[in-house]
């Protein structure tokens, strides 16, 4: 109770917590007070609402008569996915699949709604999605009836792992205590999803289910259903590029597995005109400038060379180890530890095998992404397990005026865990240790120990001749070809970047996509986003 307020009054919050458990207060609520306003700017569905009778209009012009008959069920949440599930499903329908918009209602995956804001906004979602039937068939998971409707042990188990991951992911720290706020926030959310969608999908089995993301936040728990299920699985991301999109069928797509892909194409020799595009790239990842679709600069400072950097760290002639840290709580880091417990530990333990060796230079680099992070620094973890830096470790910090590929250039070896730098290194001709499961992890291009015991014989053979350690002019080869796959065979092409949806949707309308031109330009992504097996024989 506030300060001065009169005994017996009854807080905005309680009376709320009251009255979202009593039947029809929230709907009466909204269609007296709301008249089909959002509950805040968080969420507010109104591009969606002024876009839909064109959408619809277009769907229904370029429908082919005959339905494909297959079922997809796209679900999503937050309402920037909400947004883009509904132009989706949209489009998807327009191609003949029957398609179902499954949805939670939720702003913020961070912080509590009480149950009468939460059925008030259900409310209003549905009531904007549901000027998309029959073409979409909108079904809110707060609406299915969870009576009798428990997880089995494994699916429990497996849906606690995602809470973890929100929870770390949040924190942006790998140990989380299971009584906090934020933990038990997701796994309530998350367990709640999953007996939703497990009573939906069991009446109205989907053939194929699709998700953003599938690793973190209701999406996870979804993506954990529909595998308990046995039920097809799609997740997408979208990275740096425009009208890309990256998919995993029946996997998590921030794993970025492309062990079929590069079984695929590692055999296809690149054409001239892929040598250049990837060179053309990786130089402008090196010089901080933006390239084609590239969306994205790597570095905040542009390249000045080997020397320099030398002189400005005061490195002398001993060998220079390279360590490039990733964002501690990253997503693509979680889950991804081979023979660690964590990344943590990897750092720790790392941090202390070099604590004796004056022999070598150490140098780490944290991640410049931590500029843009609230999250503890892998340079608090350094202090932490090194509180007196040795006069051979160098901390280069996220906002220090350095370019991690000036760094590349004088490293004799490279220890990684999962970023993308590991693989650059490679592709330079740098000896590369690799800690974590990343998708470039046993391409043939880096060292990869799955044991402490293999790791600290590795670091320690490495040290004793690093030119023996590097790689051959074969394995530099392979790993300029493997950064091409990656690149640019591994996205699909697709019309509508999440981040740029409404500017995307300016230049390729669904009319457009749903053409001929359109199919044959981004047609593959519809067709494996509704469980068609991906073909990896030719890009895209």
């Amino acid at each position: 109770m506030k300060s001065g307020s009169a005994p017996g009054l009854v807080s905005k919050q309680t009376l709320k917590g009251i009255l979202g458990e009593l039947p029809l207060t929230a709907e009466l609520y909204w269609q007296l007070r709301q008249q089909g306003k959002p509950l805040s700017r968080s969420f507010s569905l109104h591009r969606v609402e002024q876009r839909l009778p064109e959408w619809c209009a277009q769907v229904k012009t370029s429908r082919p008569e005959i339905s494909t008959g297959q079922r997809v069920m796209i679900f999503s949440t937050l309402r920037y996915w909400v947004e883009h599930a509904t132009l989706l499903g949209l489009a998807m329908a327009g191609l003949g699949y029957d398609v179902t918009l499954a949805y939670l209602p939720y702003a913020n995956y961070r912080k509590p709604l009480n149950r009468f804001d939460l059925r008030r906004q259900n409310l209003y979602t549905h009531n904007v999605l549901k000027r998309a039937a029959p073409l979409l068939k909108p079904v809110s998971l707060l609406d299915v009836k969870l009576a009798g409707i428990g997880l089995p042990p494994t699916l429990a188990e497996a849906v606690e792992q995602v809470a973890l991951h929100d929870a770390q992911y949040i924190l942006q720290v790998e140990a989380v205590d299971q009584n906090s706020e934020i933990y038990r926030l997701r796994l309530e959310r998350n367990t709640q999803a999953a007996r939703a969608a497990l009573a939906w999908m069991k009446t109205n089995r989907p053939d194929v289910v699709a998700t953003p993301n599938g690793s973190i936040l209701e999406m996870g728990a979804l993506y954990q259903v529909a595998r308990y299920l046995d039920i097809p699985v799609v997740t997408y991301e979208f990275g740096e590029q425009r009208q890309r999109i990256w998919m995993a069928q029946n996997g998590e797509v921030m794993r970025q597995e492309t062990d079929a892909l590069w079984q695929a194409r590692q055999n296809c020799p690149l054409t001239p005109g892929q040598w250049e595009q990837v060179r053309t790239l990786f130089a402008s990842r090196q010089q901080a400038s933006l390239w084609e679709n590239f969306t994205r600069r790597w570095q905040g400072q542009p390249s000045q060379g080997g020397v320099q950097v030398r002189a400005v760290l005061g490195l002398d002639d001993r060998p220079v180890v390279l360590l490039p840290a990733n964002v501690i709580g990253d997503s693509l880091t979680l889950g991804r530890q081979v023979f660690s417990q964590s990344m943590t530990e990897w750092l720790e333990r790392t941090l202390q095998f070099f604590a004796g060796r004056p022999q070598v230079q150490l140098v780490v680099r944290i991640h410049p992404g931590e500029r843009y992070t609230d999250g503890p620094s892998v340079a608090d973890l350094v202090k932490r397990v090194l509180p007196q830096l040795p006069n051979w470790f160098h901390l280069v910090k996220a906002e220090d005026p350095l370019n991690t590929y000036d760094l590349v250039e004088i490293a004799d070896l490279g220890l990684v865990y999962t970023t993308t730098v590991g693989m650059e290194m490679a592709m330079s001709g740098v000896p590369v240790i690799v800690a974590g499961q990343t998708h470039y992890r046993g391409k043939g291009i880096t060292l990869d120990p799955a044991s402490w015991e293999a790791y600290y014989e590795l670091l320690q053979r490495s040290l004793a001749n690093p030119e023996q350690a590097r790689p051959s002019q074969l394995q530099v080869e392979r790993a300029w070809h493997y950064a091409y796959s990656f690149f640019f065979e591994y996205p699909c092409p697709f019309p509508w970047h999440l981040l740029h949806l409404w500017k995307d949707v300016e230049n390729w309308s669904i009319e457009q996509v749903l053409s001929d031109q359109g199919q044959a330009k981004f047609g593959n992504a519809f067709r494996y986003l509704a469980g068609e097996p991906r073909q990896w024989n030719a890009a895209g």
